[in-house]
This record gives structure tokens, C-alpha cells and sequence, in this order.
């Protein structure tokens, strides 16, 4: 056991520099509290920047035997890349966000990633090659790292490409004896040592693309399209926990320090088209679900559904940053996250201030701003509770099109074929409304609750999917956000509570009721702290992870850990 961390701290900030060996409360506070939920104290925050960097903070911190989390953006829902309570030894996070690396393989059909990647940069260096990754923006939260999907089996909204996945990585593994081990699965030739190998990624020094050869394995999912369009089968079509989806670091939740991974990229739809459909009756989507599903030749690109509460709560406390994105883009948001960081911590240390200033300043900006949403999309709002954002590619406009003409108007829906003023501003829309719950909460704090975030994943073959909760279960929620990846059966359930309610309590009684529908549950953020690992993913986690070194406690909740 470490007698004193004064030694520890000392070989982290040798290695990484002392600018990036946080200790002090403030300074640790945003990667020690989860986006939504967790935290607890830390030794250290150790903010490698290069490879080479993080592989010997991570020795080091073995070595003392301290407990290490694995944090690339911490926009975990679960607490998953966070402290939850307290621990038998100290804590030490390895936030990779500095780690920016993406070097492309054959042309640009691959890419490897290094460690604090995320779908911004992603996304920016592959629109010159006419070409995008596995998922844009992040669907309930923004700012998302290339690795946090791969290791939490997130789904993403684009239908045709399944859950980020790969069998291509680069991770380090501590073993049963506690000694650490580099394992080097990208099918690249790096070197033999691993400081020679992490010192070659980390300079870009890969072989030419014309020398990587054909992957021995896959870097994405394969049979997506064949399992999403089998609308028959009694069992969802993505899920966190999937056994067929779990694979060294693919899903390993942190149970690995990852350094980076291989995955494939995919063409850029160039010709789309979007559509836009409300309708009061639920049958009615489902009817176009499982007609498209079952029937067209071309898969859409993305289905994504918004219920009417939470059209109305994004519309408000998600328009800044609806805004954000519209006029800086995505890339500009980090620093706008950073800058709100900044803000509350400068609220903390003045009383005087109010708490949660940033959102309260950010909010009163918002209301100054003109209206955001077009027309049709406020005149859908007031007609229809359910929406659904139906986007095309080029060979599948015209069996779109064709099918919707029959279907509406009807009369509970209808629907309109959207500008790409319009395509654009639906689907800001939808990503603003993964942070609007939370911005709800903090701007009315004193008269609600704490908040349930539910990612689910629903049977492939459930007609009736929207939820119809017991009264009493009902009566304990303020405002409720349902919205998700509708041709995938995966949504997000946002409950906020109304005051003195136990949010812990009631997410239990509430799985209760999903195991009833043969839900599975979480769909795309990991267990983290909040959740019980089924059996498959608990293998997997000691298989990984059999000293459990690395964020122990990770798919137990709080009756069930057992630090050693």
C-alpha cells in the first residue's frame, strides 16, 4: 500500500509536467463529477500528452497500487469514468482529452485514434476525403471521445452502422500479478517494446497506407443491417451488454487504459433527403418502421424520434446550444464547455455568487436570441405529440416518398419533406435535447428533483413501444423527455423528479417494469456505478481486469462492491 501520495505525485508530474498533475479541489472537481451522476474525491487528475506519457503515468500508478479511471470527455450518463464514494485507496483519473491523434489507413477507409480523439476532430478530418465516422455530434450528450464509444459499445444515430465496435486496439492490461502489459492489436507494425511502439503512434510513425494490408479483423460492425431489419425476433438490436459486441476493449469500460483503436470510416451520403412527420397515433410510426425495415432497399440513415415534452423543454433550455452549434460548429464547443467550467468554479469560490451561474447567465442569453425552429417545425409542435426525423439516402428518396405519400396526411399525422435549411435545424433540434434535462434542473432547482436518465433498448419486434408508466410512478415525476434512435428501438427516457423523491428507489421500481417489457437496459452508456453487470459483461470485465485495479466497482451498485 501507498504510505504517502507524495511520491506517486511526484513521478506523475516528472513524466507529464506539474501543470498537468491536478490536486487541488477546484481544479479536480470537473473529471471527479459525472456529466449526470458520481463522483467522489481524487489524489490526482493526470492529463497525459502524448501515448508514450500515458502508458507511464498508468505504470506508475499501478506500481503504487492506487485505483486508476480511465476519462476521455466524461459525458458518461452512469458515472462510469468518474469516482463514485468513497474507495480503500486513493483514486487517480488519467484524462486522455490532450491525447488529439488521427492518423488514416488505405485512402482514408481507416483511421486509428488516439486516446482523447473525439467525433468532432474525427469528423473534421475526414469531411476532406468525403468520408464520416461511425456517429456525429454524440445522441444524448455532446462532445463525445472516439474511444469512450468503442469502449461503452455506443450506438450512435446512424442506423446502417450498429454500435461503435472494433477487434483493432492498442491497450494496456494489468494482470493477475499486478504486472502491466501492452498489447498491440491494430495489425500495425510498431516495434517491439512498448515504448518504442507508444512512441511511434504517438508521432504518427505507421506504416504507409499502402504497406498495412488488409485488417485480419474487423474495425466495425458488420451484420447491422441483417439484425436491424429483422423486425421479428424477440430481442433488441443493439445493446450495451451484447456478448457478440464484447471484445478486448470494445466494451471494456475502462476495465483497459486504451491508447488508441482501428476503425473503419464510412462514404458520405451526398444526395439526402429529410422528412419530417408528426402524428398523434403511435401505430402509425410503427407501421412505417417496420415497413421501411422490412421492405425498402435502402436502409435510412437515420430515424429519430422526439415526443412533443421534450420538443417544448429542448426548445428552451437547449437553444443556446442549438445556436452554439449552428453558428460555430462543433468544434468550437469544447472551448465553450471549458469556459463554462471556468465560470462555475469561479461561482464556487464566491458565495456571493449564484450556484449553477453559468447555465443561469447562458440561459438569460438565450432568451434574447430570435426564435430558432422553422415554421412548419412550430406548426407540427402544436399539432402532433409524437416526431419523427426521417433521414434518406440518395436511392431511397423515392421509396420514401412514395410510402409517406400514402400514409399522409391521415387523420392523426402527416408529414412534410424538409429544406436543408430545415433538415439541418430538425436535427440540431434533437441533439439539443441530450442536455436540456439538466438545464431544466439547474434552472429550477428549488422546486424540483434529481433526474433518472433511462437509455433503453426495446425488442425488435415490440409494436407497442411507448412507455405508459403507474400512476404510482407517474405522480413522482415532474417532466419526462422521451426521444432516441426510433428505427433501432433504442431510446432515452429523461425523468425529472419532483422534490424528496429517492431517484435510486424509483429507477429500480422502473426496471422492474422494463424487465416485464424484455428491455435491455442500459443500451449505450455502460453500467457504470449505476447498474448490476449481467453475467456476459461481468466475464468480461475480470477477464480484462483481473486484479480489478481499474475503476473497481464498475457494473456493481452499491450493495454488491467489493473493493478488493
Amino acid at each position: 500500500m501507498l504510505s504517502t501520495p507524495a511520491p506517486l505525485l511526484d513521478q506523475l508530474r516528472a513524466i507529464v509536467g506539474p501543470r498537468h498533475v491536478l490536486t487541488d479541489g477546484d481544479a479536480t472537481r470537473a473529471y471527479a463529477t459525472g456529466y449526470r451522476y458520481g463522483g467522489g474525491d481524487v489524489l490526482a487528475v493526470v492529463r497525459p500528452g502524448t501515448p508514450l506519457e500515458q502508458y507511464r503515468a498508468f505504470c506508475a500508478c499501478i506500481a503504487a497500487d492506487v485505483i486508476v479511471i480511465a476519462q476521455a470527455a466524461n459525458t458518461g450518463l452512469t458515472g462510469g469514468s468518474t469516482p463514485d464514494g468513497a474507495y480503500d485507496r486513493p483514486v487517480v483519473i488519467i484524462n486522455t482529452l490532450r491525447l488529439k491523434g488521427i492518423h488514416t489507413l488505405l485512402g482514408g477507409a481507416q483511421v486509428v485514434c488516439l486516446a482523447g480523439a473525439t467525433l468532432y476532430d474525427l469528423e473534421r478530418e475526414l469531411a476532406p476525403m468525403g468520408r464520416e465516422p461511425h456517429s456525429v455530434i454524440g445522441s444524448s450528450c455532446i462532445g463525445a471521445s472516439v474511444i469512450g464509444g468503442v469502449c461503452n459499445n455506443s450506438g450512435g444515430a446512424l442506423i446502417r452502422r450498429g454500435p461503435a465496435y472494433t477487434e483493432m486496439a492498442l491497450f494496456a492490461r494489468v494482470l493477475a500479478d499486478g504486472t502491466v502489459e501492452l498489447v498491440n492489436h491494430l495489425g500495425l507494425e510498431l516495434g517491439g517494446a512498448p515504448e518504442e511502439i507508444l512512441d511511434n503512434i504517438g508521432r504518427g510513425r505507421l506504416p504507409m497506407a499502402e504497406d498495412a494490408g488488409a485488417p485480419r479483423c474487423v474495425a466495425s460492425c458488420q451484420d447491422y443491417a441483417e439484425r436491424v431489419r429483422d423486425i421479428a425476433a424477440p430481442s433488441p438490436a443493439r445493446y450495451n451488454a451484447d456478448p457478440q459486441r464484447l471484445f478486448e476493449a470494445s466494451g471494456s469500460a475502462g476495465k483497459v487504459m486504451v491508447f488508441a483503436v482501428r476503425l473503419d470510416t464510412f462514404p458520405r451520403d451526398e444526395q439526402t433527403a429529410t422528412f419530417y412527420i408528426g402524428t398523434n397515433d403511435t401505430a402509425e410510426l410503427t407501421r412505417l418502421r417496420r415497413t421501411i425495415l422490412s421492405q425498402f432497399q435502402e436502409l435510412p440513415i437515420s430515424g429519430e424520434y422526439i415526443h412533443r415534452d421534450a420538443f417544448d423543454i429542448a426548445a428552451i433550455y437547449g437553444k443556446d446550444v442549438f445556436v452554439a452549434i449552428e453558428r460555430f460548429g462543433t468544434d468550437r464547443l469544447p472551448r465553450l464547455f471549458a469556459l463554462k467550467n471556468r465560470i462555475d468554479a469561479l461561482a464556487r469560490r464566491w458565495r456571493i455568487l449564484p450556484a449553477n451561474l453559468s447555465d443561469r447567465v447562458m440561459q438569460a442569453a438565450s432568451r434574447l436570441m430570435p426564435d430558432h425552429l422553422p415554421p412548419r417545425m412550430r406548426q407540427w409542435h402544436d399539432r402532433f405529440a409524437h416526431h419523427l426525423i426521417l433521414k434518406m439516402p440518395r436511392d431511397g428518396v423515392t421509396e420514401a416518398r412514395g410510402l409517406l405519400a400514402q400514409m399522409f396526411p391521415s387523420a392523426t399525422g402527416d408529414m412534410f419533406e424538409c429544406t436543408p435549411m430545415e433538415a439541418k435545424k430538425a436535427f440540431l433540434h434533437r441533439f439539443a435535447v441530450a442536455g436540456a434535462a439538466i438545464r431544466y434542473r439547474a434552472m429550477h432547482a428549488d422546486r424540483v428533483g434529481d433526474i433518472i436518465a433511462l437509455d433503453i433498448a426495446l425488442r425488435r419486434n415490440d409494436e407497442d413501444w411507448l412507455e405508459v408508466l403507474p400512476p404510482a410512478i407517474d405522480s413522482l415525476i415532474e417532466a419526462r423527455l422521451y426521444y432516441g434512435h426510433f428505427f433501432c428501438h433504442v431510446f432515452h427516457q429523461d425523468y425529472i423528479l419532483k422534490p424528496g423523491v429517492d431517484p435510486l428507489a424509483l429507477e429500480h421500481r422502473m426496471w422492474e417494469l422494463l424487465d416485464v417489457r424484455g428491455a435491455e437496459y442500459p443500451a449505450e452508456h455502460n453500467v457504470g456505478h449505476l447498474y448490476p453487470a449481467k453475467p456476459a459483461l461481468a466475464a468480461h470485465y475480470r477477464a480484462l481486469d483481473p486484479g480489478n485495479r481499474l475503476n473497481p466497482g464498475i457494473g456493481q451498485t452499491s450493495r454488491q462492491r467489493d473493493w478488493r
